[in-house]
């Protein structure tokens, strides 16, 4: 698994990992899947858009720089 960091692509309207400076995944879509660090632990989770978009059964106002492994 690689670990990353969560961030917003303007260009794309989607979010993306950052991997390292200059390498990122690509973009996500909805329904992929994904751990994120919460409290130091790592949840399982996926990525979806309603309204905004929101990670599933993760509860936070801000997904901008989240840790995260997939």
């Amino acid at each position: 698994m690689k670990q990353g960091t969560l961030i917003y692509d303007l260009a794309t309207d989607r979010y993306d990992i950052r991997f390292d400076l200059g390498c990122y995944y690509g973009g996500l879509h909805c329904g992929e899947c994904f751990d994120v660090l919460i409290d130091g632990e790592w949840k399982p989770t996926r990525i979806e858009m309603a309204d905004d978009w929101y990670l599933v059964g993760i509860r936070t106002d801000d997904l901008q720089e989240l840790r995260v492994r997939i």
